[in-house]
């Protein structure tokens, strides 16, 4: 049994090697961007793996690291990690302008996670207004940046941002993203499992909001195809839907989807930069103001570029039960957007 783990490590080692040398050779031959990639709440729950899952991105090559509290400590265990990008901290409100200056992408998980029994609704109390003290920042220092938004409830933070910058005069709607790849990421490993295919294989689109049924899985556009029932595909729409409720019941009041929602930051956040750097053909599903419903924001197919939003793509042809929950969502969306833009307006 030794024997057998022991040649899977070197296995893993000699891969990780040779993808190390391609990376060496590729960066030697090729002219990387220089990329200032900020983390606003990097000493929280979501902050410290996100801020770790950055230092480990060859793309990046300068990470601020901003909290109210903790972030030199955060910075020097991240610091120490031997990758491209160098490492800054930075604490308290008179060092936010610093950790913003020059920065390519913003990426916002500042507030307080959710606890058994919390709402979205009673997150927003709280994070609402960090959002758009952090906002008006933004608007102030790196009014350019793509700004990448975490922090719940995202159905009303991304409008609060967007009224913020707007009173800025510096919003632009290719540049402000509601994160909402943990559920692509969650229905992709859900539907892997009941369909018995490599996850790594899976794509599966995910539209609407980012918060119980606003959340609509796609799963007749799933791939690769596999003939579910009706009933298993109401069950993993309903689970991808309760994603973070299961988390935060699991955690049993120690936390919330801080390591998965992590992962998926750093996949939105690498995908922005990808798109920054002209790679081509980058589609990723976050929330955006939109035209392919009535409601101002949506979430959707996005593709990529050099200013953030190339396009928002289409829905795609939907399914029966698709369409039902897609006009189910929007008043509950639409009442979310509204209080969003309500908050920033009366502050």
């Amino acid at each position: 049994m030794k024997a057998s783990i022991l040649r899977s490590v070197r296995s893993a080692v000699s891969r990780s090697s040779s993808s190390n040398r391609l990376l060496t050779r590729t960066f030697a031959t090729e002219s990387v961007p220089e990329r200032k990639v900020a983390v606003l709440g990097a000493a929280g729950g979501i902050g410290q793996p996100l801020a770790l899952l950055m230092k480990l991105n060859p793309l990046v090559s300068k990470l601020a690291l901003y909290d109210i509290a903790g972030t030199p400590g955060v910075a020097a265990d991240v610091g120490h990690v031997n990758t491209r990008s160098e490492v800054t901290g930075y604490v308290g409100e008179e060092q936010l302008g610093k950790a913003l200056e020059g920065s390519d992408v913003v990426i916002i998980p500042a507030g307080v996670p959710r606890k058994p029994g919390m709402t979205r609704d009673d997150l927003f109390n709280i994070n609402a207004g960090i959002v758009k003290s952090l906002c008006t920042a933004i608007a102030k220092y790196c009014p350019n940046a793509l700004v990448n938004m975490i922090s719940n409830p995202v159905n009303s933070t991304v409008p609060i941002a967007a009224e913020v910058f707007k009173k800025a005069n510096t919003y632009d709607e290719k540049k402000l993203f509601g994160v909402t790849t943990l559920d692509v990421v969650r229905a992709k490993t859900f539907y892997a499992g009941k369909a018995n295919v490599p996850v790594a294989e899976v794509n599966v689109p995910v539209i609407g909001g980012h918060a119980g049924i606003t959340i609509l899985p796609l799963f007749s556009q799933a791939t690769p195809k596999a003939n579910l029932t009706d009933d298993t595909i109401v069950a993993l729409t309903k689970r991808t839907q309760d994603g973070g409720t299961e988390v935060v019941e699991a955690k049993a009041g120690k936390g919330s989807a801080t390591l998965s929602m992590a992962y998926a930051g750093a996949l939105f956040a690498d995908a922005c930069l990808k798109g920054l750097n002209g790679v081509p053909d980058v589609v990723e599903c976050s929330f955006v103001q939109s035209t392919v419903t009535e409601l101002p924001f949506f979430a959707s197919k996005v593709k990529l570029g050099k200013n953030g939003v190339e396009s928002v793509l289409d829905l795609g042809p939907l399914s029966d039960f698709e369409k039902e929950g897609l006009e189910k969502l929007k008043p509950e969306l639409k009442a979310s957007i509204e209080k969003g833009i309500q908050f920033a307006n009366a502050n």
